[in-house]
């Protein structure tokens, strides 16, 4: 797998976001953040299975390229 969308490394940042702001909630707030954090996991998903779909390749295969380029992007220190 070489090509992995922006879209997709945008989607699966955007998901991550939304799963960092469940630390330190509870009850309703948490019950709130986790549906936007669901909401965002399963548009991953779909994009996700739609371009692997596309490509003729596991979906596997496309997700674990996803989070990989998406944790090179958070481990380059000139992203910060």
């Amino acid at each position: 797998m070489t090509d992995i969308p922006d879209h997709l490394i945008s989607l699966e940042c955007a998901a991550e976001a939304e799963r960092a702001k469940l630390a330190g909630l509870a009850g309703e707030a948490y019950d709130a953040q986790w549906h936007a954090w669901r909401s965002a996991a399963d548009a991953v998903q779909a994009a996700v299975s739609a371009h692997a779909e596309a490509a003729q390749v596991d979906p596997r295969e496309v997700e674990r390229a996803v989070k990989d380029a998406v944790r090179r992007a958070q481990e380059d220190p000139a992203v910060e």
